[in-house]
Formats: C-alpha cells, sequence, structure tokens
C-alpha cells in the first residue's frame, strides 16, 4: 500500500497477525528484505514494513531535512498513527538498527520490544562524525557520477559483507537485482541526511531505554560485536545473542536460526 506521510507517499507492505512488529531494513534495501519473514513471524506477529525514505517505492525528495534519522523517525511514528497502531515490538538491521534505535528513544511509550541487528547507536565524537560525513559525502559523488550499477559493484565488494560471498547464486542475484532497482537520489540524499556521521550520538541515552532490548550480531563481524558488548554495558534491560557462521547481514546468512531467534524474544512476556 502506499499511506502519505508529511507530503511523501511510503510504500509499506502488511502481513500476518497479532501484535504488531514493525520492521526496518538497511542501506540499500526495501521491504523485500523481510519478506521470507511473514510465514514465521506472521504466525504471531504483524508485520508493518515499509521502505525507508530513500529506498525502493518510498517517494524520494531533494529536501534533505527528511532524511534527517530524526525526520524519518517521525514519519514512522505518523504512519503508525494512520495505521491506529498504538504501540510496537520494533526491528531493524544496520542503517535500520540505527533508525529503530532512534525511534526507542524519542518515543519510548511508543516501543514494547526492541531487537537490534548488526546496529550501532551511532558515533562517540565529533571528529569521528566529521570523518565518517566525509566518506559518506565520497560515496554520494560516487552514486552520482557513475550511477547506481557501478555503486552496487563497490558496494557488494566491502569487507562488511565478505561472508555473503558464499551464499547461493540465487539468493546473490536477487538481492543484488533489488539494490539495483533504488534510486541514485534517494541513495545520495539517504547517505547525505541518515548516514551514522550525519546522526545524533545516542550512546550517552541508551541507559534511558526502558523497554526491553535483544542485540543480535554476527560471529564474523568483529566490529558490531564489539559496539553490541559496548551497549550491553549501557543498557538496563538489554541482552546479547552472537550468531555462528556468519558476518553482517544475519537475516540472509542464518535466516532460519534468526527468524526462530526473533520468534523467542517476541513470544517471552515481559
Amino acid at each position: 500500500m502506499q499511506l502519505k506521510i508529511n507530503n511523501l507517499y511510503y510504500h509499506v507492505e502488511v502481513c500476518g497477525e497479532g501484535y504488531p512488529l514493525l520492521l526496518l531494513h538497511g542501506f540499500t534495501g526495501d521491504s523485500s528484505t523481510w519478506q521470507p519473514f511473514c510465514p514465521v513471524w506472521g504466525k504471531h506477529s504483524k508485520l508493518i514494513i515499509p521502505d525507508i525514505i530513500g529506498h525502493g517505492e518510498t517517494e524520494s525528495t531533494e529536501d534533505l531535512i527528511r532524511y534527517k534519522i530524526e525526520s524519518a523517525a517521525e514519519d514512522l511514528i505518523m504512519l503508525l498513527d494512520q495505521l491506529e497502531i498504538e504501540q510496537i515490538d520494533l526491528l531493524g538491521y544496520s542503517m535500520g538498527g540505527r533508525l529503530a534505535l532512534t525511534i526507542a528513544i524519542l518515543y519510548p511509550e511508543r516501543v514494547r520490544k526492541l531487537i537490534l541487528e548488526s546496529a550501532s547507536p551511532g558515533l562517540k565524537t565529533d571528529e569521528e562524525r566529521m570523518l565518517r560525513r566525509m566518506k559518506d559525502g565520497e560515496l554520494a559523488n560516487f552514486i552520482n557520477d557513475r550511477g547506481i550499477k557501478s555503486f552496487v559493484d563497490y558496494w557488494e565488494a566491502i569487507p562488511l559483507f565478505s561472508t555473503m560471498n558464499s551464499l547461493p547464486n540465487a539468493i546473490k542475484k536477487s538481492i543484488r537485482e533489488q539494490r539495483l532497482a533504488n534510486n541514485a537520489k534517494g541513495l545520495t540524499n539517504s547517505l547525505l541526511g541518515m548516514g551514522t556521521g550525519s546522526q545524533s550520538s545516542w550512546w550517552g541515552k541508551l541507559n534511558q531505554l526502558s523497554c526491553e532490548v535483544l542485540l543480535l550480531t554476527g560471529e564474523k563481524d568483529e566490529k558490531f560485536c564489539k559496539i553490541a558488548e559496548s551497549m550491553l554495558e549501557d543498557m538496563k534491560k538489554a541482552s546479547w545473542i552472537v550468531i555462528n557462521d556468519c558476518g553482517h547481514a544475519i537475516h540472509v546468512e542464518q535466516n532460519e536460526k534468526f527468524g526462530t531467534i526473533v520468534s523467542d524474544f517476541l513470544s517471552i512476556k515481559n
């Protein structure tokens, strides 16, 4: 379905029955990221799966303010309001995890349980954020100058996704086709507006989270395992699971195990 949120059309998929579960994909992803889990999670949850601004079939805009992570969080709260959903469980992967954490911090009364897959609260220092903004700016220029195909070629080859090389060719082909379906303007503005260097750091706010939190990282993703370990120290009601034999994209590399862990966490009563 298409929902008009603050003068932009958002593409949203809905499936399943039960307590609402909002699912947020990563950079270059879209709602199809989560479609394989509809038969599993749809048995206990009503899945709300939007294309985040700048991605998929959600409308893009030249207004960079709309891509700020706080603005994107506000859009999704308005989306829930349109759907007459008061409180949700919330799962986000990578960029979508940063956005999910933003929602949980800014709108704590709207989130019952939070699952963060390979996600961070942003960067701790101004210097780190400045350097990252420069890198994100270079990537944005790369997309503008050389187009989506060249960027996807580059993106698939970064070390963060090296563990996905062993996936079956059919799965790799499907992921590549989905990434190529994005538009250059949307990805460019997402990098500039919602990149890790552009967002506020939430490290100092982690101890304010009142909902139950599950952190998930892949064993081979050392960077995000270290981030999760640090996050755990600052959270009151958090647990952390490391999934063996996978890297950053756990939901792709170990999808059955990932699906079961999420179902188990959501079924535990607070």
